[in-house]
């Protein structure tokens, strides 16, 4: 029996060896239950996009929120926070869940926890209305990341064996994860700015679509062996091994500082727009959030073969001059400098990303890697709220242009420094334990062992696909 722990706990289980693709391929009888893990596959697909598309949902429409209700851009950034809320206490509470009692039965709720969310929305759209509606979609994307990829990790599994490469199923996940979060201000933009009823039409939209996608995942074939006898609930366990906790602590901050890049993209950039580009375009807003966060999944996609220490060295690569390129779009102004730095700084960001969670993963011996990804994700998800409140408080102070020229040195440095201090510590050998650990071998051995580093490293490389549950 083999498996890999996703984030929030969640475990793909392999199941035990057995010849299953060319036995398959010999009875034709057993066709129709290979369609059926076809089907699953891509109905648990598009349900994982759009549940994180929902997530965004409300980016371009927040300035409309602020016009409606005369909320400051303060409060603004208060809505978008507590969303962070609602995703660290699923991932500690029920992240871990589906392992016991069946992805199914997580993710469906999941699914309909957004439905709940949406009705908020609509039903109670004042300022109570839309704090908890954001603390209810924060719920639902816990249980979401850790539940779908490791469902689509086994249904790949179940449907190919071991004939196609589960990196195809990583790559999917990877895509619909950070796609998703790209595609919901997409389509709220373009709702809102050409169709009427702009702050309601959209969730209308989500809430149906994910209720046809709950039933198709609710028909989809289960794949999770429930335990016998069930374990006694307990929440997500977090521990980091002493010797791990440099490396540990380098990573983490490493996934603050990238978790907060899109976090003002999901939270302030429609205001940047508005007020210092003077764009009010509902759909310029949903599609500048589309490009940064496509961007971060393309370049997770383009690089997903690429070891850790290639893919922490290209993100600053990315990443500074596309934060660069940002500042100097609302300095200016310009638009197209906006949005091209957008779509470089989200490719660096999500590299970043994806590496820190890597070397969380490697920082720990197999037993162990489900609490130490646990305490990152508690720790990293504090960058999709602190900085972005931050940054709002200081611009009740300073103009928007001069937070945000401050913001960007300091998770520019931040991501310089501490991605160096992870391969610093990897190169000296403070990861722990585990299969491949680079600690046990000298600094040149490790780097012309890398790639086998990061085929070792796989349980936590799946992690990375779950990539930034920011929205």
């Amino acid at each position: 029996m083999s498996s890999v722990i996703t984030a929030g706990g969640a475990r793909v289980t392999a199941g035990p060896t057995r010849p299953a693709a060319p036995e398959h391929r010999l009875h034709p009888p057993h066709r129709p239950h290979f369609r059926a893990y076809s089907f699953g596959f891509w109905a648990v697909t598009l349900a994982f996009l759009v549940n994180m598309g929902f997530s965004a949902v409300p980016t371009p429409l927040y300035v409309l929120y602020q016009q409606r209700d005369h909320f400051s851009t303060i409060m603004i950034t208060v809505i978008y926070a507590v969303y962070a809320v609602g995703v660290i206490a699923s991932l500690f509470l029920a992240g871990h869940l589906s392992d016991w009692i069946g992805r199914k039965r997580v993710l469906v709720p999941a699914l309909l926890l957004n439905v709940t969310s949406a009705l908020i929305f609509l039903l109670a759209p004042g300022l109570v209305g839309l704090l908890i509606a954001r603390v209810v979609c924060g719920l639902a994307i816990g249980l979401t990341t850790a539940t779908a990829t490791a469902y689509l990790g086994e249904l790949h599994l179940r449907r190919f064996g071991g004939e196609v490469s589960p990196r195809r199923a990583q790559v999917v996940a990877t895509a619909a994860n950070l796609g998703g979060i790209g595609v919901g201000p997409l389509v709220a933009g373009f709702l809102a700015e050409y169709l009427p009823g702009p702050l309601r039409l959209p969730y209308i939209v989500f809430a149906a679509v994910l209720l046809v996608l709950a039933v198709l995942v609710a028909l989809s074939p289960e794949t999770a062996t429930r335990p016998d006898p069930m374990p006694r609930y307990r929440p997500q366990r977090v521990a980091v091994p002493r010797p791990a906790r440099r490396l540990f602590f380098a990573a983490t901050a490493t996934g603050l500082a990238a978790l907060s890049v899109f976090g003002v993209f999901t939270s302030l950039a429609p205001s940047f727009l508005v007020d210092t580009l003077h764009q009010d375009s509902h759909a310029v807003a949903g599609l500048v959030a589309f490009a940064a966060f496509a961007a971060g999944a393309g370049a997770q996609v383009a690089l997903s073969r690429a070891d850790l220490v290639r893919t922490l060295r290209v993100a600053p690569y990315l990443l500074v001059p596309g934060l660069a390129l940002l500042t100097a779009g609302m300095w200016l102004p310009s638009l197209a400098l906006f949005v091209v730095g957008g779509v470089l700084t989200g490719a660096g960001g999500g590299l970043a990303f994806r590496g820190a969670l890597t070397a969380a993963g490697s920082a720990a011996p197999p037993e162990s890697r489900a609490e130490v990804l646990s305490g990152f994700f508690l720790g990293a998800y504090i960058g999709l709220s602190v900085p972005v409140v931050g940054l709002g408080v200081a611009g009740l102070f300073v103009s928007s242009r001069v937070v945000m020229l401050a913001f960007v040195v300091l998770v520019a440095a931040a991501i310089v420094l501490c991605g160096r201090a992870v391969l610093a510590h990897r190169r000296d050998g403070e990861a722990v334990g585990g299969d491949g650990d680079p600690g046990r071998r000298g600094g040149d051995t490790a780097h012309r062992d890398a790639d086998a580093d990061a085929r070792a490293d796989a349980d936590a490389d799946a992690d990375a696909d779950t990539a930034v549950r920011s929205g």
